[in-house]
């Protein structure tokens, strides 16, 4: 949401009064990690002054724009905003990305990760809090650079193209709002600080938005990156099958099954085996899930061997 006070100066002086110190900061500036560059910015960001309240189609239309896809915060105000809540919350923040052909991930909660992802040339969607702990003052915001050497990061905010911060100040706005950030890229890119789990709900929130074609980059660039993911090769057959490319569906679903030892991937290998009209391939694979099946998995796995078996019958 846009805060009701423009002037962040004042806000900041709110934060500053605050018990508790910037940790991270100190720790990052004390001893910089290995291969975090000193400073870095996107001064090509595009940049969106906010109406009132109109901060995260501002900044969602930034990132897009950024990302390769042309972008109206006004039109997007339609598709995110919520009037009852003045605001936009940050699952139609990321459902927004989605429906605009972009994967939005979420970051690791941690401040080094953002500013890496800055120096991979990614724009970071950040919710900021602006105001104290029991008064929030909500306001999304994109982080587009930092100087650790001076102790500063730079946003596109509010009216402002270039809003300096110091950098103690932007860590404890942003750990104040739960440390939220996320990036929107193209389906065959991820974050350069992605961790399997946030982008196996990335992938599948973006099979639900996305055409087949893009979901099916998405997930192929995410098994080149995490080839050992079983939920990623799941979901490349899922979205194989959903697309029509059903041989091609059954031969992902085999490779999980075999890879990961898992009865789901089995039954779903047997299943589309089936509708391929292969009853043997169904009934080898119905027993493969039924040697690795669990307590949850074996009654399935044993009504899955008997519709393969009589479909070999008839």
């Amino acid at each position: 949401m846009a805060p009701r006070r423009p002037p962040w100066l004042l806000c900041a002086a709110l934060v500053l009064c605050l018990a508790g110190c910037a940790a991270q900061t100190q720790a990052l500036r004390a001893r910089p990690p290995a291969g975090l560059a000193p400073a870095a910015e996107l001064a090509g960001t595009p940049f969106f002054p906010q109406t009132e309240y109109q901060c995260g189609p501002a900044a969602l239309a930034t990132v897009l724009s950024a990302s390769g896809v042309p972008a109206d915060p006004a039109r997007l105000g339609d598709e995110v905003f919520l009037p009852a809540r003045t605001g936009t919350l940050q699952v139609e923040m990321m459902a927004g990305a989605r429906r605009h052909g972009r994967v939005a991930t979420r970051l690791p909660p941690a401040l080094e990760p953002v500013l890496r992802e800055v120096q991979a040339g990614h724009p970071v969607v950040v919710l900021l809090n602006l105001g104290l702990s029991w008064a929030p003052l909500w306001h999304y915001a994109v982080l587009v650079g930092y100087d650790l050497d001076a102790g500063e990061a730079w946003l596109r905010s509010g009216t402002t193209r270039r809003a300096a911060f110091p950098l103690r100040t932007f860590e404890l706005t942003w750990t104040r709002a739960g440390s939220w950030a996320f990036v929107a890229l193209p389906p065959d890119r991820w974050p350069a600080t992605a961790q399997e789990p946030a982008v196996v709900e990335a992938a599948v929130g973006f099979e639900r938005a996305a055409p087949a074609a893009q979901a099916l980059a998405a997930y192929r660039s995410a098994l080149a990156r995490w080839p050992g993911s079983l939920p990623l090769q799941m979901g490349l057959g899922n979205t194989l099958h959903a697309s029509g490319d059903k041989p091609a569906a059954l031969a992902a679903f085999r490779a999980a099954g075999e890879r990961h030892r898992s009865a789901p991937a089995w039954l779903n290998a047997s299943a589309t085996a089936l509708e391929l009209g292969r009853a043997q391939e169904a009934e080898a694979a119905a027993r493969e899930a039924a040697a690795v099946a669990d307590a949850t998995w074996r009654a399935r796995a044993d009504e899955a061997l008997e519709r393969a078996r009589a479909a070999r019958v008839r």
